[in-house]
């Protein structure tokens, strides 16, 4: 490399260190709101957080940024595409064009914005309270809008979707929902007309601290490293990173009902063991991140699903959690558990649901949102439309707003668009690329019923965490 290519590579990556610092600082300030602050700090942390989130966004929208993308350009155009150094000017590239149409002053307004909303959805939700949120919704929708006028698109949906999942645009996402439709329906309805498995036994009591303890053995188990991470409580499960060496996850609990920590604990370690997964050289850079919402999503469904629901991973695990909850299971079957924690139903909540219904909750959601953009779905009707969907598409319908529009974080702390089809394209993903393992690790099953996991997860370092 030319004395002057590299120099000019070297400053960048150290103005790239810079802003991924300002960026996890404001991360570590939102996982702060999500778990432990008092509900006083809200107004200052949107503060914080619009200032966290105005600064980086000029430092990484300065001049001299660009200046230095066109000076790498040789470098770019003529090296190895996957090399590392060309990856990262190539990436970075494709982020500052898209970060430089986005006023500064949008950015930090719609970081105020967002932390304001996400506190005020805490308290309605369990108040069961849509219209005390409607105003900032329809607000939040209104900037959906705006962040989505700063780009070219055909659909005012495809820069929102852009921003998760690069290069899919709302038309090819309704093309591949629409193929699904028409398989899932059909089965759903022919599954469900066959005799019910018993599922009773898996609402009881289960202590907290109990289902704490298990989960927590369950993640380690699978390779989520706890020196480099934690589990807390929050309202609404996620993931966060704030450098390679910390990466957490969230969760949170029903006493009545322990498959939500479980397969919520299940789901969230699976986004970290990804970012656990990545490769130390790219700290502080764009290339440690998941390289798509559907990637990411593909790894958190494939352990919490093709893993945490096989029977092959319950032959080693059931007799554990029989252990810890022994007058809830004793008397059960690791087959009739198996079975109870894959029963086909219609239900209400996104997170609760199973393999098969699941994409429809997505769809659901998918359309309601481009409706919400195209200007067909006032805020105000969002609700009466919601129900109307799930008893359309599932045959339920919600008896109140908490278990409808209210019961996912997303349009209450982000865009109205672009962050549910990523849970669909994951779970097409997830199947693939565990296929693909499975091919190559033939003897898949039996390691995962010794609860030997590394080779899946090496494979998957491999293949897609580096």
């Amino acid at each position: 490399m030319r004395p002057e290519l590299s120099t000019c590579l070297e400053e960048l990556k150290t103005r790239l260190i810079e802003i991924d610092d300002l960026r996890s600082a404001g991360s570590l300030l939102h996982w702060d709101q999500a778990t432990y602050m008092p509900s006083g700090g809200a107004p200052a942390r949107a503060r914080q957080l619009a200032t966290l989130s105005s600064l980086a966004h000029e430092k990484f929208t300065s001049p001299r940024v660009g200046e230095l993308l066109e000076e790498l350009r040789p470098l770019e155009l003529e090296g190895d595409y996957d090399e590392d150094d060309v990856s990262l000017i190539r990436v970075t590239r494709r982020q500052y064009l898209k970060s430089i149409r986005i006023p500064a002053a949008f950015e930090a307004k719609f970081s105020a914005h967002s932390a304001k909303i996400y506190e005020a959805w805490t308290q309605a939700r369990p108040a069961n309270d849509f219209a005390s949120v409607r105003p900032l919704l329809e607000k939040s929708l209104d900037m959906s809008r705006e962040l989505a006028s700063f780009f070219p698109h055909e659909h005012i949906a495809d820069p929102l979707i852009d921003f998760s999942d690069g290069g899919m645009k709302a038309e090819s996402i309704r093309e591949i929902f629409t193929a699904l439709r028409a398989d899932l329906v059909p089965l759903v309805e022919q599954v469900l007309a066959q005799p019910s498995e018993d599922h009773s036994f898996l609402i009881s009591d289960f202590p907290e601290n109990s289902q704490e303890d298990f989960v927590r053995d369950v993640v380690n188990a699978i390779g989520y490293d706890f020196e480099r991470g934690r589990m807390d409580k929050t309202h609404h499960p996620f993931m966060t990173k704030f450098s390679l060496g910390d990466v957490r996850i969230t969760n949170r609990s029903r006493r009545e009902d322990l498959t939500e920590f479980l397969f919520g604990g299940l789901h969230e370690a699976g986004h970290a063991l990804y970012e656990q997964g990545i490769a130390r050289r790219f700290e502080a850079t764009p290339l440690a991140d998941g390289t798509s919402s559907g990637v990411h999503e593909s790894q958190s469904r494939l352990w919490e699903n093709l893993v945490g629901r096989s029977h092959a991973f319950w032959k080693g695990f059931y007799p554990r959690l029989q252990n810890t909850f022994p007058s809830q299971f004793g008397n059960i079957s690791c087959e009739q558990f198996y079975r109870a924690i894959n029963k086909v139903s219609r239900s209400l909540i996104r997170t609760d649901a199973d393999e098969l219904t699941y994409n429809l909750h997505v769809m659901i959601r998918f359309d309601l949102e481009l409706e919400m953009l195209e200007g067909k779905l006032a805020i105000a009707d969002l609700p009466q439309a919601w129900h109307a969907r799930y008893q359309s598409d599932l045959g339920i319908a919600a008896e109140n707003d908490a278990n409808g529009p209210l019961q996912d974080v997303h349009w209450f702390s982000g865009t109205i668009g672009g962050a549910f089809q990523g849970y669909t394209l994951g779970n097409v993903l997830s199947a693939q690329f565990f296929a693909a393992a499975r091919r190559e690790l033939s003897d898949l099953d039996d390691q995962i019923s010794r609860g030997e996991f590394a080779p899946l997860r090496n494979w998957l370092t491999e293949n897609i965490y580096q």
